[in-house]
């Protein structure tokens, strides 16, 4: 098939752009013709938390890619729009993840769609925003219509999909492994590249900090007893996006200097693999959710989880199977990160892994995307 994605990717960083190169050298793996019109201007500065929008490492080789849509242009969407109608691909891949990109994308839909061949299917991260503004409901309703079939990676998000519609062609199908981190390296390793105390055990917050995640719950927990006065620290890898301020209060306020390790900055690819390596378990105390790309980083490399029973979170970790699930409360939050360690889980966990990270293909994801053609 000709396949075009429209979506995040190089020079753009974050798990957006890796999620369509990844999915891109899948279908290229299945023999199709591939190439991502990306942004040249994704997000506005003054609506960027972060320090930079784009990655420090090269462009890959084997991509085709076309930095061309501009976020906030109108006459961009139109010239963008009428170039990929032109080329007449048997499917427009889109990644949706905020109403903000709506008219953008949307636009974009509308105009390939006049060409009468192209299928456009897009695939949900969220329909409904973790952090709500004013023009949400409308603007994802102008998306929404403009596509022909839906692939949701959670049940939640799923089913929040029949807000906007409740007849067009959809699927359920899990965000697949993140293997494009490279392979694990000991855990002996990857303290000694961190620079970390090997006498000491580690827990990985990763990702973008944002307040939906619940890392104050997460610093509430190691504020506890039973952890403040264990051996077990917490490593904190990842760039605030947002208050900074409010989360070095609560640190100092707890007085928990001595027990997290602060890498927030962006962790670039190729460094991914040394904290989820260095770490015995990976907690994600998110007070909401749909579902998250760090689940899948974790299958990749065999990592046990800690997840909140929110969203889909706790349909891609099967509890006290390949990790736990509790409610985002920083009480059961220590409760079950001192069970894993005084329980030795991590042996089981990860040999339940190696089974469970089976059903996460890309394979099957190219495959349901094709079936909508």
């Amino acid at each position: 098939m000709k396949v075009v994605i429209l979506g995040s990717a190089h020079p753009l960083r974050g798990g957006l752009a890796a999620y369509n190169e990844r999915l891109a050298r899948e279908f290229m793996h299945e023999k199709d013709e591939v190439s991502i019109e990306t942004f040249s201007l994704q997000y506005p500065e003054f609506l960027f938390p972060g320090t930079t929008q784009y990655s420090s490492l090269p462009k890959p080789a084997d991509l085709t890619i076309h930095v061309s849509v501009n976020s906030i242009n109108p006459f961009n969407w139109i010239k963008v729009g009428l170039n990929i109608k032109k080329q007449k691909p048997d499917v427009l891949v889109v990644k949706f993840w905020l109403p903000f990109m709506a008219p953008c994308l949307g636009t974009i839909c509308r105009i390939v769609k006049r060409n009468k061949h192209t299928k456009i299917v897009s695939i949900l991260d969220n329909i409904i925003p973790h952090e709500k503004r004013i023009g949400d409901t409308f603007f994802t309703q102008y998306f929404v219509n403009s596509v022909d079939a839906f692939i949701a990676m959670s049940d939640s998000v799923y089913n929040d999909l029949s807000v906007f519609d409740k007849t067009k062609p959809r699927l359920l199908n899990p965000h697949p492994l993140f293997d494009n981190y490279g392979e694990a390296i000991s855990k002996q390793e990857a303290i000694q590249l961190l620079g970390l105390d090997a006498t000491k055990k580690y827990i990985l917050f990763f990702g973008l900090i944002r307040d939906y995640k619940g890392l104050d719950i997460l610093l509430k927990a190691m504020a506890t007893d039973a952890l403040r006065n264990s051996d077990i620290q917490l490593m904190v890898a990842g760039e605030y996006y947002s208050n900074k301020e409010e989360y070095e209060k609560l640190m100092q306020d707890l007085n928990l200097k001595d027990k997290v390790e602060l890498h927030t900055r962006f962790i670039p690819d190729d460094e991914v693999v040394k904290y989820f390596c260095a770490a015995d378990m990976v907690v994600q105390p998110y007070k909401h959710a749909t579902q998250s790309g760090v689940t899948q980083i974790c299958y990749h490399f065999n990592k046990p989880m800690l997840v909140t029973n929110v969203g889909g979170l706790p349909e891609i970790v099967p509890n006290n199977k390949v990790g736990f699930v509790v409610e985002p409360d920083e009480n059961e939050v220590a409760k079950a990160i001192l069970k894993f360690y005084n329980e030795n889980k991590e042996p089981e966990f990860i040999q339940n892994i190696l089974e469970e990270k089976k059903k996460y293909s890309w394979k099957v994801m190219v495959e349901k995307v094709k079936g909508f053609v």
